[in-house]
């Protein structure tokens, strides 16, 4: 199918598939979105709402806070039947006037300004997670993390699995595996369930590695490629995944990987962009042989693979920029290796 309009696009990112309906239909409570103003908040409470409708449960409730910088993202969530909160979790205000849920999807996040200013980060990234957790020590909680907690891999072995010895890098990096650790105490000491989420690069027409790089080729600004491959995975199933892996959390913590199985070249994405837009792509540096690279063979042997290929999603993103499609200018800075954001 093709997408045409921002509507066309959050209407698709909004469907949800057969499995999703059945997990929410069997949940009880209400669903609360923490962070959900971000890139991929909003959407993944849509999916929510979208799907719980789809089940029959007007008795379960999806409820997005966050501060709400963005009136017109608010104003949307409350259109397509969620309910939105304006709370600041780096505020002042007691956690205990957040509302009740027995579900939990905690995405709140700071990255880029870490290097020069890394105590808010911590701050965000760590101390906010403990916080939640206590809030919500009795509900089932999926946490968003990254796969920047891994070391950088070689890129013929396939990617970081969820076995292997974690090893960040920069200060975002250790902050995010802070949050995963304070999660790991409060799940333990309260019997917390949850499901660590290690994602890398959701994407969409609108943001990320494939905006990024396809941008780059169109203004003929450089492409390094030092950091030569990449993971994607389109955002639907990342935030499908999100929400199904409330089914898995465990007090022990269930750690998972979440991106597409492709292990894509820099080079090879942005000459085939560069072909779709009539501009010869600019490149410094050479390939390096270790990548920051995730294998989510758990998540899909678990979810099922992901529906859109990496090609599918190029040609998409291609369509969008060479019909003027609206892009944010939130880039993901996946060229950078040393961690510093």
């Amino acid at each position: 199918m093709d997408i045409h309009t921002e509507d066309e696009l959050e209407q698709l990112l909004a469907t949800p598939s057969p499995e999703l309906v059945a997990d929410l239909a069997k949940g009880s409570g209400d669903l609360v979105v923490l962070g959900a103003g971000g890139k991929m908040g909003p959407t993944l409470c849509m999916l929510a709402a979208r799907a719980l409708r789809e089940a029959g449960r007007s008795d379960r409730s999806v409820i997005a806070v966050s501060r709400w910088s963005d009136a017109a993202v608010r104003s949307r969530l409350d259109g397509a039947g969620v309910r939105t909160v304006a709370f600041d979790l780096l505020g002042d205000e007691p956690y205990d006037e957040l509302p009740d849920a027995s579900d939990v999807v905690f995405m709140v996040g700071a990255k880029f300004g870490s290097a020069g200013d890394p105590a808010p980060a911590w701050q965000t990234n760590a101390v906010v997670a403990g916080l939640a957790v206590r809030r919500y020590r009795k509900a089932r909680i999926a946490c968003f993390s990254t796969g920047n907690v891994y070391p950088l891999v070689p890129v013929a072995g396939g990617g970081a699995r969820e076995s292997d010895p974690v090893g960040p890098v920069g200060e975002y990096a250790m902050s995010t595996l802070g949050r995963e650790r304070v999660m790991a105490y409060a799940a333990g000491r309260y019997g917390t369930p949850v499901t660590v989420i290690r994602l890398n690069y959701a994407v969409e027409p609108r943001y990320g590695v494939l905006a990024d790089i396809a941008t780059a080729v169109r203004d003929g600004r450089p492409i390094s490629l030092e950091n030569g491959h990449v993971n994607v995975v389109w955002q639907g199933y990342a935030n499908e995944v999100a929400l199904r892996a409330l089914t898995i959390a465990s007090p022990e913590v269930t750690v998972l990987n979440l991106t597409g199985p492709e292990t894509l070249s820099v080079r090879e994405l942005a000459e085939t962009a560069g072909e779709a837009l009539g501009v010869a792509p600019v490149f410094t540096g050479t390939e390096s042989e270790v990548a920051l690279l995730n294998d989510a063979s758990r998540c899909h042997e678990l979810f099922g693979a992901p529906t859109r290929s990496a090609a599918q999603l190029l040609a998409w993103q291609l369509d969008w920029i060479k019909a003027g499609g609206v892009l944010w200018d939130k880039p993901t800075k996946f060229q950078v290796r040393d961690g510093k954001f």
